[in-house]
């Protein structure tokens, strides 16, 4: 289960940037998973609540985005979307000549935080 490594490393990204912005709290959390990535959402969502255990960002909301695994044809000129990264067929004209434009890691796209209140 790689997903509990990806929590641990976004984890630190985030507790840096939440520190370098003067953040007493991060609220939510954006992340953009790739198509590619072989990673279950749902173990996902279970290592990243299991990571934030008293850090600053426990108990934030964790938003995820399921990328699609979108390429473009060469054969055929279109842009297409595969079911599995283990089928390199085009569906449309089962050419094999494809530019994958879907990504294989997961990217933290937002944080919501809470700030220090400076008096």
């Amino acid at each position: 289960m790689h997903e509990i490594t990806l929590c641990q490393r976004a984890l630190e990204l985030i507790e840096t940037q939440a520190r370098q912005h003067g953040a007493t709290r991060v609220t939510g959390v954006w992340l953009e998973v790739g198509a590619f990535s072989c990673v279950e959402q749902s173990a996902l969502e279970f290592c990243f609540e299991l990571v934030c255990r008293d850090t600053l960002a426990e108990g934030c909301q964790l938003y995820i985005h399921q990328q699609e695994a979108e390429c473009w044809c060469y054969d055929c000129q279109q842009h297409i979307t595969l079911v599995t990264q283990l089928v390199r067929r085009c569906p449309l004209c089962e050419g094999s000549n494809l530019r994958i434009v879907a990504d294989d890691g997961v990217q933290i796209k937002r944080l919501e935080v809470e700030e220090t209140n400076h008096v």
